[in-house]
């Protein structure tokens, strides 16, 4: 029969293996994973802090205030909100409810999230293969991926997303097995809230259930096709509600939706989170902050503050993008390339191909976006393939393990284990100052059961090999390969992670340099002496807002300082068009918000242009001192406020009383 066959009269039954009561040793395997993997990633949680300080600020608004919660707002007052939808903030602001505000109602959840997504990815490989084991091996090389242990410790919305898009292929998985309805109405609907966690890019795995469940699920084609119907339903429903009410809910009196052009829910889809992010035609606000006359950033600064990322077709093997999740993704490729050929002649509803498709699809329609994106990606992006490279790697090793006696069987383990092996040795030699002989340990090891495997597709060496010595061989392969993983994933767990961009693996001392610096100053905006001074203003405020800053980053971390909402002039990239000058006028008439503040940066010397003065003019012509740097984005405000109210320096920052009477 081929792979495709001709529409079946009746539905047909499953190929699948039914999956045997869990022995006493799987049972303990199961439980050691979840253990495991919680308390790994709970052990000294807190070390991350606040983590991505956008984000917490959100999660302490909604922690005070229902109406932000639901939103997303950045500030309790409900200015703005987080440019991303709102359902990460909704368990996180959640348990700030329950447990009061701290580092560790924040980040537990998102630990908490990791053992689902572990459970589920083992429950969906045993059901697809009938082998615990496999699904226990899933399980195990999700929670040793770098970029999982990094993540599902920190409050960025991809764990979440992460979390609902496995759930999502879990129940194809489960659908497949009797062509049922509602599991697949139920993967709709995770894949709905996965697109309220970070709108397409939760989406990315939708074409893969589609296909995996057209071509695999037993029953007739019309039936598949009303199923697709229905679940596409049912993915509408659970996330088209939340846009029906941004539509409904009268504009004045909800927050903004940042990243929007016109405060519409899906202007952000489109725009912003959508296509202007894969065509490289978003964050454009960091650019806005043009350098005095008389200056030039250098190019080690990048594209002003809101470039990011890399690059190119190669892009998942480099930089801090390999580190993060390519250590098994040349293995895994192999295996969905292996199991496809171990399985062409099963059956068109095999289950095991049909969830070899589910995460082969996944990874491979992921991965291409990833590299031919355009606009700025961050590492930490990739945990969107993460279960798909692990679940696949894993029915990969079921398959040789299930032919192990073969001569096809052993060469594939065989190559599955040097491609694992080998690849963790080019990224650890390209950090080679850690743990030298690590690679060296783990390459000899690799290459030495390849040996005894291949050497056992010779007749007369096969003769004298016991089926135990090559399962040993595999087994032995196998962990060789994931050491390189396991050890970064291990490095990462107990290292402070703060800031947008999160890295993994040990710690790196800072990068030095004069356009570090500045990058440092601006994203940090109140240096430690002024920052007492300044936090102490603004918790004395009785407005509704405390003050008014550019950039939702900067708001954000004065938000967490103080306990103050904050209004965020611009949202993340200041592209935003809120407030307008009439409108902020309208705040600061109506005594709504307290202080203006704008931040001072000293440019090195180095940046200046040779026969030019360098002299920085503020709004209004006031000129502060030589080679100081204003980063504002809304310039009308900023001119606005300078020319009416005078300011006092603290520090590296300008405070303006906007309760004083104007001049």
């Amino acid at each position: 029969m081929t792979v495709i066959s001709a529409e079946p009269a009746l539905p047909e039954a499953t190929t699948a293996t039914a999956l045997p009561p869990a022995r006493r040793w799987e049972r303990a395997g199961l439980a050691a994973l979840l253990i495991g993997t919680a308390v790994a990633y709970l052990w000294h949680i807190t070390v991350n802090g606040m983590g991505n300080n956008f984000y917490a600020a959100a999660t302490w608004a909604g922690s005070r205030s229902w109406k932000a919660l639901l939103f997303g707002s950045l500030d309790p007052g409900n200015f703005i909100t987080v440019d991303k939808p709102p359902v990460s903030q909704w368990v996180m602001g959640l348990s700030g409810q329950l447990f009061g505000f701290s580092s560790a109602s924040m980040l537990v959840p998102q630990t908490l999230m990791a053992v689902a997504a572990v459970w589920l990815l083992y429950a969906a490989l045993a059901r697809a293969t009938g082998s615990r084991g496999a699904g226990l091996l899933a399980g195990v090389v999700l929670a040793v991926t770098p970029v999982v242990a990094l993540m599902f410790r920190f409050n960025n919305p991809d764990a979440v997303m992460v979390l609902l898009m496995t759930a999502g292929a879990y129940c194809t998985i489960r659908a497949l097995e009797r062509a049922s309805a509602r599991w697949l109405a139920l993967a709709g609907v995770a894949l709905g809230f996965a697109f309220l966690a970070k709108m397409l890019e939760g989406l990315m795995v939708l074409p893969a259930l589609g296909v995996a469940y057209l071509i695999v699920a037993p029953t007739t084609l019309r039936n598949r096709l009303w199923h697709l119907a229905a679940a596409a339903v049912a993915l509408i429903v659970s996330s088209g509600w939340y846009v029906l009410l941004t539509m409904l809910w009268p504009a004045s009196s909800r927050p903004y939706l940042a990243g929007s052009t016109n405060n519409t829910f899906m202007d952000l889809v489109l725009g912003y989170n959508g296509f202007a992010r894969f065509l490289g035609q978003n964050h454009k606000g960091g650019n806005r902050f043009e350098l005095p006359p008389g200056y030039e950033m250098p190019h080690d600064l990048g594209a002003g503050f809101g470039g990011f990322g890399g690059s190119g077709p190669w892009r998942l093997f480099t930089g801090e993008i390999g580190f993060e999740i390519s250590w098994l993704l040349p293995a895994a490729l192999l295996a969905f390339g292996i199991v496809l050929a171990s399985r062409w002649r099963a059956p068109r509803t095999d289950l095991m191909r049909g969830a070899a498709m589910v995460f082969g699809l996944w990874l491979i329609i992921d991965g291409i976006a990833f590299t031919t994106m355009q606009g700025g990606m961050h590492a930490y992006y990739t945990l969107a393939i993460g279960p798909a490279v692990a679940a696949t790697f894993a029915l990969g090793v079921h398959e040789v393990w299930r032919r192990r006696d073969e001569a096809f069987g052993r060469i594939a383990a065989a190559a599955l284990v040097l491609a694992t092996a080998g690849w963790a040795f080019v990224l650890l030699q390209r950090n080679s100052e850690w743990l030298p002989w690590l690679r060296w340990m783990l390459l000899t090891v690799a290459v030495l059961a390849t040996l005894g495997l291949l050497a056992g597709t010779f007749p007369a060496v096969a003769r004298r090999l016991r089926t135990r010595t090559t399962s040993v061989l595999v087994i032995v392969g196998v962990l060789a390969g994931l050491g390189g993983s396991t050890a970064y994933a291990a490095a990462t767990l107990p290292q402070a992670h703060v800031g947008g961009s999160p890295t993994v693996g040990p710690t790196e001392p800072q990068k030095s340099g004069p356009a570090n610096e500045v990058r440092r100053a601006v994203t940090a905006f109140l240096d430690g002496s002024t920052e007492p001074q300044v936090v102490e203003l603004l918790r004395n405020t009785t407005t509704p807002w405390s003050a008014a800053v550019d950039r939702s980053s900067t708001a954000a971390s004065l938000e967490l300082a103080s306990r103050t909402p904050v209004i965020a002039i611009g949202g993340f990239t200041s592209d935003d068009p809120v407030p307008t000058l009439p409108d902020f006028e309208h705040l600061v008439s109506t005594h709504q918000v307290t202080y203006y503040l704008a931040q001072e940066v000293k440019l090195p010397d180095a940046w200046k242009v040779a026969d030019q003065p360098g002299i920085i003019h503020e709004p209004a012509q006031a000129q502060s001192g030589n080679g100081l740097w204003r980063p504002t984005g809304n310039k009308d405000i900023a001119q606005w406020v300078a020319a009416h109210y005078t300011p006092v320096h603290f520090g590296n920052v300008a405070v303006y009383d906007l309760m004083a009477t104007p001049h």
